[in-house]
């Protein structure tokens, strides 16, 4: 004979179903959290490398090769048609002379030619008087030692605005790739002491970001030579001087 009766055993069966359902509850929710924090960690080290980013910076000094001057002539005459033809046989002259020198075609460039009214406001009302004609070329100079020969050519014949005189490198690269150089060794040297003074070592390179600049700062000489122009003109000493690059990194660092 049973000890358990039909309806104490139905009642254990269905206290045993409640434990059941309790446990694979349970089972559900940690596996679910669990799910997400590894979703939320997808793709991620399990201990993330710890990292100094340092900045670094490098200079460069070159000597440069390339001069350019900005050459210009203003006439100013009653009619436009007087203005443009003196302004032309000028300009015509200064291109001739130019070519002595042994200047390119290549490496003259028309930048400016205006024709504008002057005005006479003594009466009140604006009165054209006459009119100016400008024009203005740039000039490429690859032989330095002809600087001053052709700022005394404008003079002599006539070019009265001269200006922005100033000394590039025609292929920077080099000085570029030194400024670079000099840049991540800076940086390497102050991550290595701040890593030193951390107690920890400086490990590989994570990322890297540059920037370079290539400064040329014009030499100050410029020119207004009145409008009569020619006569003699003593040659300008023109130093070229140096150029400098300079190179910014940012470099981020592994510790160890």
């Amino acid at each position: 004979m049973s000890i358990f009766s039909p309806q104490k055993e139905h009642k254990a069966w269905y206290m045993l179903l409640h434990a059941l359902l309790a446990v694979l509850v349970l089972f559900l929710a940690t596996f679910t959290v669990l799910t997400f924090k590894r979703t939320q960690r997808l793709g991620l080290a399990d201990n993330p490398p710890r990292t100094i980013m340092i900045s670094g910076s490098g200079k460069a000094v070159g000597i440069p090769d390339i001069a350019t001057v900005n050459l210009g002539l203003i006439t100013e005459r009653r009619d436009v048609l007087s203005a443009q033809r003196e302004n032309s046989e000028k300009m015509n002259q200064l291109l001739a002379r130019l070519k002595d020198l042994q200047i390119p075609k290549d490496d003259i460039q028309t930048t400016q030619y205006q024709i504008y009214p002057r005005y006479d406001y003594t009466k009140g009302a604006g009165t054209i008087v006459g009119y100016t004609v400008s024009q203005s070329v740039s000039v490429k100079i690859r032989d330095l030692g002809k600087v001053s020969a052709v700022l005394a050519a404008a003079g002599e014949v006539g070019a009265n605005q001269v200006s922005g005189v100033s000394f590039t490198l025609d292929d920077p690269e080099d000085l570029r790739q030194e400024a670079r150089t000099k840049a991540i060794g800076n940086a390497k040297d102050k991550a290595r002491d701040i890593a030193r003074a951390l107690g920890l070592k400086l490990g590989r390179i994570v990322s890297f970001n540059e920037s370079s600049s290539l400064p040329f700062p014009p030499t100050p000489y410029a020119r207004e030579l009145g409008f009569g122009g020619g006569g003699d003109t003593v040659p300008p000493q023109i130093e070229s001087g140096t150029v400098e690059v300079n190179a910014d990194v940012s470099v981020t660092f592994e510790l160890e």
